[in-house]
């Protein structure tokens, strides 16, 4: 489905020359010359710019929001995406301050919302089933959600854009990604559940068992990935992941934001492992499945600022540390520049 092509190590030596040969101390910009790296392969070692950054936001409803898992009702789901497309959240200031676009998309919060400018309607439902009960949605949901994200993907790769970065919003998602993760990994609710916004003691017993009762409802049907999406995944996740997917297959740059961007990220693997060399992990959330996650991975996150809000509000605050590691690379003096004899 995604023609992903692991990306070339080719040009690793020539890339490491010019880094090593910048006028600094070798390893002195530390993480950023990884990632000066992985940018130079990616895009390619003589002159790799960011260019026409995109921010994009999927939000949907969960059925199992409704069972006291969250300090939120999934109303909030709605006021939050109306929050976003009027600009007064945390992730279009963050946008505005280090120039993302932002774009925010429906894929199926409970009651859908006028048409306005800056938000795309890509509606798998109104909200995925509750997955303790019942699948989340079918499989034909899950490809269905993958030809969106895919198609939206492409329109902004044909704009210019070869950094993309996904932010999500649902009330009760943290669940459904904890539910993916303890699939994938092999590892038990406990060790994947976290308190999301904030939840307390008896919220928190009430989630893990949530989880559990989903796990072992659809454990016969957790086959591949596809199917663990269907059984107890959530749109906007799904959405993600078919995004990441695309994404990477156009040869763009992904960041990766919080836990449940992190667990599209660990879904888009499972279908094509090549898409992880594309990954640029944000941050470390406060979720406490997060850290798990990203040593799975071998994930080096740029920030860890004890957030946990979502939104992609730690993709965007990465965004100028993705910069200086392309403008360094591409501007910065070498010795060579200085007169400076390398032997």
């Amino acid at each position: 489905m995604f023609d992903i092509p692991p990306v070339s190590h080719a040009s690793d030596k020539d890339i490491q020359r010019k880094i090593d040969t910048k006028t600094k101390p070798p390893s002195a910009l530390g993480l950023l010359e990884l990632l000066a790296m992985q940018i130079a392969r990616v895009l390619g070692k003589d002159n790799p710019i960011i260019v026409k950054p995109q921010m994009l936001v999927f939000a949907a409803d969960h059925g199992v929001s409704q069972e006291g898992i969250s300090i939120a009702s999934n109303e909030v789901t709605q006021q939050m995406v109306m929050n976003f497309i009027s600009g007064g959240a945390a992730i279009n200031v963050f946008c505005h301050q280090v120039g993302f676009a932002l774009e925010v998309i429906d894929c199926g919060i409970l009651s859908p919302l006028a048409s306005w400018p800056s938000l795309v309607q890509q509606r798998l439902g109104e909200g995925t089933q509750p997955f303790h009960r019942t699948k989340a949605m079918s499989i034909e949901t899950v490809f269905k959600g993958f030809e969106l994200a895919s198609q939206r993907v492409e329109f902004h790769y044909q704009q210019g854009c070869n950094l993309i970065a996904f932010g999500e919003m649902g009330i009760g998602n943290t669940a459904s990604s904890s539910a993916i993760m303890a699939s994938v990994l092999k590892m038990t609710a406990k060790e994947c559940v976290g308190r999301g916004t904030g939840i307390d003691d008896e919220k928190f017993a009430r989630k893990i068992q949530i989880v559990e009762q989903g796990l072992a409802l659809h454990k016969k049907d957790l086959t591949d990935i596809y199917h663990v999406l269907a059984c107890v995944g959530g749109f906007e996740i799904v959405q993600m992941t078919g995004a990441i997917l695309a994404a990477a297959q156009r040869k763009m740059l992904v960041v990766v934001d919080g836990f449940i961007a992190t667990v599209a990220a660990l879904s888009a693997i499972q279908i094509n492992e090549n898409a992880r060399d594309y990954m640029i992990f944000a941050h470390q959330s406060h979720e406490q499945g997060h850290k798990r996650l990203l040593d799975h991975l071998g994930a080096k996150p740029l920030l860890n600022l004890d957030m946990r809000l979502g939104e992609g509000s730690g993709a965007a605050l990465a965004l100028p540390l993705i910069q200086a590691a392309s403008n360094f690379y591409n501007q910065m003096a070498s010795l060579t520049d200085l007169g400076i004899k390398i032997d």
